[in-house]
């Protein structure tokens, strides 16, 4: 069943499943027709998030248990809303053993277990490495043992039948797991987990029965109609993509499903039984099309002057992803390595493999380009090692090769953490497009370019989701809108913030740039949310300061700067300042994104409280609670009839966001085709506008230059010789030639209806 729309909401203990059931009449007031919850499978104590689910057989306790799930549907049904599920198929938590059933049973039972297949685990080296010690020779000093466990300080473990004797330390010295330092997981922990995240052990479900265990409960929902979808979280760990998906449709074949499958530029996704992607390709191409590629080079010379770097967005992305293949990857490297014993040299050609790779990974044989694209780049930069990339890549391209089975799990967890979670902090010339799903060198998107993908996606994937902003974007939709005035600024932008890096000083210039432009974009922004948003940062990008080894000194510096951003009077007038003058442009953005998003082809979502500004920062932040009174107060305004202002109470996103949503779940048939409508007229190009089959969209693009030409002068739209009513105004329209002024004269956006 394909929904009309979604609403994302981050179910959670301090927003549980009643606290959701309440909302359901403001989101079909909204206009949407489905709600897209995070994971709700029990998750290890205290998660926020979910995705550390340790009982799949139940729904989480924490967020109301099987009542609150029922509560919830019967409140989405009488509303006339249904359900998307997010499910977490490749990892479940283990931070808590005893909180996992079946990882509890591992621990105390080993290989003999039951459980034992559940896990990817490497048994060759005898005991299961669990890396939870402190870092101390005596750490092992002390446990204890207590009501027939292994306890550490809170940390419990379970004792083998028959193996209880003696001191603590000679009774773990018998079990099938051994506790060590924590320093030690990165470089021999014998589990797949994901990306480099102890807590998270990666499931094998490509076992019927694994399978089978950890989907019943979901399948018992989509079965009995309390779901009508799935998203599917992080497909790329798992051994067997296609073949999941193959599974997962059988047994649900009507469901509407959707793959966290991120997209680089101009790749295509396999042609997997699902109905599209979770949107980060289309955010990437809706961001670009509102940046003015014309002012590249500006930024290339800002960035230069002010951090010293030469250094190019690929040769980054390649030391960044070696030093994590090679550092937080180190163990998954070595078990890759010991496929092949007889090659010395594998590990670092393995690894150089890894870092050369384009995408996330290859599902062979789909995508086997581009592993010869990583053999052609890895011996352009080490030709040394050219024999022995040939004699790896020939397994490697191999589909039933074990080793080329676990490269590609590992390719797409070293592109995870050296580029999202690393260069993408670190590489800081123009943060809005340093985005999940974009490369940060494509500057900007052009219209014919915008046109073309969107043509594509209606052709190979209509009901694939469309998003601007989720859980895991690195900023808020709004904040990368307001960003994006900075490409059409550059001369302000580069007077602001030559001056502010002089008065506020930091010995790290790249992630002082990205401070900057981050504080102006998601200004104004409390102090408490910018210093914990920049130290997240600085820790990320892993150049001055980490997150296993802090560097005081420098995060001292880091606090003192961000301080300064509020102390300094001067500072904090002139910050505000220039935030406010790029705001009303940002707005202007900000509508224009919102309304492409949600009318191009796809199926779109609205991040939790994005019908209002959203200048939210990485998560955390962007979990923060939502007030839902004041958008069922601002809504009922709207639809008594009030016209808002574009400002700064966000009601005309939510005039534009209620509009489209509504129209799109009552007239699907205005939704089914695309058509490029070009603007005529010397500001032409600040025009981007399209067709889909009756209804059309219109948007200002690049509005500083467009208010520095003076307007839309005579500026036209040519469409057919219908009547049309523009749905945010209601007002009719007649005639073969629309002028643009006309049309934009209250919104920077127009949704036009053929009568």
């Amino acid at each position: 069943m394909r929904p009309s729309s979604t609403y994302r909401v981050q179910i959670r203990p301090d927003f549980p499943l009643t606290a959701t059931a309440e909302i359901a009449d403001y989101l079909a007031d909204l206009g949407v027709s489905h709600l897209y919850s995070a994971p709700l499978l029990t998750s290890a104590p205290g998660s926020e998030h979910g995705y550390d689910v340790v009982d799949h057989s139940q729904v989480n306790p924490a967020l109301g248990g099987a009542e609150g799930l029922r509560a919830l549907s019967e409140a989405l049904k009488g509303a006339g809303l249904g359900l998307i599920a997010d499910i977490v198929p490749n990892h479940a938590g283990v931070a808590v053993p005893a909180a996992n059933p079946t990882w509890w049973d591992v621990l105390k039972n080993g290989q003999k277990s039951a459980y034992a297949h559940f896990y990817d685990i490497d048994w060759s080296r005898g005991r299961l490495l669990l890396p939870v010690l402190a870092d101390s020779d005596t750490a092992l000093d002390d446990l204890r043992i207590e009501n027939g466990e292994l306890h550490y300080f809170d940390k419990r473990y379970p004792i083998a039948d028959g193996t209880g004797d003696g001191s603590p330390r000679e009774v773990h010295d018998r079990q099938s797991y051994e506790l060590v330092n924590w320093t030690r997981g990165d470089s021999e922990i014998n589990y797949r987990r994901f990306f480099a995240i102890v807590e998270l052990a990666a499931l094998r479900v490509e076992d019927p029965d694994v399978f089978d265990a950890t989907h019943a409960e979901i399948l018992r929902w989509y079965n009995e109609g309390i779901i009508q979808g799935i998203r599917v979280d992080h497909p790329d760990g798992l051994r067997d993509p296609g073949g999941y998906f193959t599974r997962l449709r059988e047994a649900a074949p009507e469901a509407w499903l959707v793959v966290e499958k991120i997209l680089e530029p101009g790749e295509k996704m396999p042609g997997w039984p699902v109905a599209g992607t979770t949107g980060y390709d289309a955010m990437a191409e809706v961001n670009g099309v509102f940046v003015d590629g014309h002012t590249e080079t500006f930024f290339d010379t800002l960035d230069h002057h002010l951090t010293g770097t030469e250094t190019s967005w690929q040769d980054l992305v390649h030391q960044t992803k070696k030093t994590v293949a090679t550092t937080l990857l180190a163990a998954e490297l070595a078990r890759l390595a010991r496929f092949v014993p007889d090659i010395p040299d594998a590990p670092r050609a393995l690894a150089e493999l890894a870092a050369c790779f384009p995408v996330y990974r290859s599902y062979l044989p789909f995508g086997g380009r581009h592993l010869a694209q990583a053999r052609s780049e890895a011996g352009r930069r080490n030709p040394h090692l050219i024999g022995v990339l040939d004699k790896l890549t020939a397994r490697l391209r191999n589909p039933d090769d074990e080793l080329a089975i676990r490269f590609q799990q590992f390719t797409g967890a070293v592109m995870a953490k050296g580029v999202e979670d690393t260069a993408f902090y670190r590489w800081t010339r123009f943060v809005a497009r340093n985005e999940v799903g974009n490369d940060p060198a494509d500057f900007a998107v052009t219209t014919d370019e915008f046109h073309e993908a969107a043509e594509e996606r209606q052709n190979d994937w209509p009901d694939s989701m469309t998003s601007l902003e989720t859980h895991d974007t690195k900023r808020g939709e709004d904040l990368r809108a307001r960003l994006a005035v900075l490409s059409e600024v550059p001369g302000d932008w580069t007077e602001v913030v030559r001056r502010w890096v002089r008065i506020a000083p930091l010995p790290d210039p790249s992630l002082a740039h990205l401070i900057w432009q981050v504080a102006v974009g998601a200004w104004p922004v409390s102090r408490e949310r910018l210093q914990a948003y920049a130290l997240k940062a600085a820790r990320e990008a892993g150049a001055a300061t980490t997150w296993q080894r802090p560097d005081e000194a420098f995060e001292q510096a880091l606090r003192q700067m961000v301080d300064q951003i509020y102390d300094d009077p001067a500072l904090h007038r002139e910050i505000s300042d220039f935030a406010a003058s790029i705001a009303p442009p940002g707005w202007s953005n900000s509508l224009g994104q919102k309304l492409v998003q949600l009318t191009m082809p796809g199926v779109p979502d609205v991040y939790q409280g994005s019908e209002l500004w959203d200048h939210s920062l990485v998560d955390p932040d962007n979990r923060r609670t939502v007030d839902f009174a004041q958008r069922r107060e601002l809504l009922g305004r709207i639809d008594d009839g009030w016209l808002p202002p574009v400002d700064e109470t966000a009601a005309a996103k939510l005039l534009v966001t209620s509009r489209v949503l509504r129209l799109r779940r009552q007239r699907p048939e205005l939704f089914t085709g695309y058509r490029p409508v070009f603007a005529d007229g010397r500001v032409g190009e600040h025009v981007l506008a399209f067709d889909r089959g009756g209804a059309v969209a219109v948007a200002t693009r690049l509005p500083v230059g467009l208010s520095r030409h003076g307007g839309w002068h005579d500026t036209t739209l040519s469409l057919d010789g219908h009547s049309w009513t523009e749905v945010f105004t209601n007002t009719s329209y007649g005639g073969n030639r629309l002028a643009v002024a006309e049309l934009l004269h209250t919104y920077p956006v127009a949704l036009l209806v053929k009568e």
